[in-house]
This record gives structure tokens, sequence and C-alpha cells, in this order.
């Protein structure tokens, strides 16, 4: 079936969050099959930012539950939303 793309919308628990840490802890927390494909900052309000995070999923692997899962046990993260899922 092939390789999957998801991009996740990561919003911090504030706007005083270390984006960069943030992103170091979301790379560690990735479950296996899933690999970075990059980030991407999106500016919300009063200097609040959202974090994208771009990540492909190895083929075999089924939803992205656990991915968001992971990725929402990050210390600093508010919530986590699948923006969107495509094949590669």
């Amino acid at each position: 079936m092939g390789e999957v793309a998801a991009k996740l919308k990561v919003m911090p628990v504030g706007a005083d969050v270390d984006m960069e840490k943030m992103k170091e802890a979301i790379k560690s927390a990735l479950p296996e099959g899933a690999r970075l494909h990059g980030f991407a900052e999106e500016p919300i309000a009063f200097g609040l930012k959202a974090l994208m995070v771009a990540v492909i999923l190895a083929e075999g692997v089924t939803g992205t539950e656990g991915l968001e899962a992971a990725v929402a046990g990050v210390e600093g993260v508010q919530s986590v939303e699948v923006e969107e899922v495509g094949l590669l």
C-alpha cells in the first residue's frame, strides 16, 4: 500500500513554552514506524504559536492514534490534532 504522510497541529500550553525543547521532545517521542519529516511554526494570536509536525508512517502502520498519543504525552503539549493524512 505504501507510506503515509500525516500532518499534526500541536498546541502548546502557553506562549512561554520553549518550542525548540518541544521539537526535540517530539522527535524522541515518535513511536516505532514513524519518522519526522519536518516542523513549521504557525502564529495563532498574542505570541502563541502552533507547531505543525509532518511525519511519515511506515508501510503497515494503521491509524494515527499511537502517533497522536505519543506526541500528546510530551511535556508542554496541550493538544494534538490531525490536519491531513495521505498516501505517498
